[in-house]
């Protein structure tokens, strides 16, 4: 027990571990939800999107659509192979889900868990049409970027090399994602559309940040996973999304977000 005190003191002070050989079994257990939640959410993600690639108005936003999905099986491939170091059965684990399952359009889970995979609630919910899955890229393409920027300081090395490599990929996604935005955003009735799929997918993305005042969060932190709460890097990311929402003329009126709980 005294040395699993002294450890947890060590990596809450910005230690490292380098090998699953030197990580307890909570820190063990914390560091695999951790990754599946990342591998799980890049899988169901790149599998809903792919339902949408030749809904793309053009060659060149199908490119851009398809190398978004090639890039988020390679980094859920990377960050697997991690997970294989600590004993995980990666064959059967990639092949045996059914990733692109979503619930009903009208569904309201919060941030709860569904099913059998650790994906990210906003990526149980279904895509409907290109409009609606580049508003959802761009929105989520920014919340993955600022939650990689923290994990890609964790203690455990490996893991936070990765998400450090990982990270221009997602943020280039969200770039592209932004691009295409703007050439929809042109007219009247197709910044209305974007703007209804805005109020549908911000409560929903806003939700992946967790609660404020998460036990979760504190064990993590201790264990030098993690080090700003969840509601700070929320409220980073709704002061980006709002910014930019306004600045293209799609910001959704107040009180009509749906799904307002998060």
């Amino acid at each position: 027990m005294s040395d699993d005190l002294d450890l947890t003191e060590y990596l809450s002070h910005g230690g490292k571990l380098s090998s699953p050989d030197n990580a307890p079994p909570r820190y063990r257990g914390e560091l695999m939800r951790l990754m599946a939640t990342f591998v799980d959410s890049e899988l169901a993600g790149a599998a809903g999107f792919a339902d949408v690639i030749n809904a793309g108005p053009g060659i060149k936003e199908r490119i851009a659509a398809s190398r978004i999905v090639f890039e988020k099986l390679v980094n859920a491939d990377r960050v697997l192979k991690i997970m294989g170091d600590f004993g995980a059965d990666t064959g059967r684990y990639v092949n045996h889900h059914p990733w692109a399952a979503r619930l009903p359009r009208d569904a309201d889970i919060g941030a709860n868990r569904h099913g059998g995979d650790m994906r990210l609630s906003v990526f149980h919910y279904p895509i409907d049409g290109w409009t609606d899955a580049v508003v959802m890229n761009v929105l989520m393409g920014r919340a993955t970027a600022i939650q990689l920027d923290e994990f890609a300081h964790g203690s455990y090395q490996p893991l936070a090399e990765a998400f450090r490599a990982i990270l221009p990929t997602e943020v280039r996604h969200a770039e592209l994602g932004l691009e295409g935005l703007r050439m929809l955003v042109l007219t009247a009735e197709d910044r209305a559309a974007a703007r209804a799929s805005a109020a549908y997918w911000r409560p929903r993305v806003a939700a992946s940040f967790g609660s404020a005042g998460s036990a979760r969060y504190e064990t993590l932190r201790r264990f030098g996973l993690r080090r700003t709460p969840n509601d700070v890097l929320a409220e980073r990311w709704r002061g980006e999304i709002a910014e930019l929402l306004d600045e293209l003329g799609i910001a959704p009126e107040t009180g009509t977000e749906e799904g307002s709980r998060a």
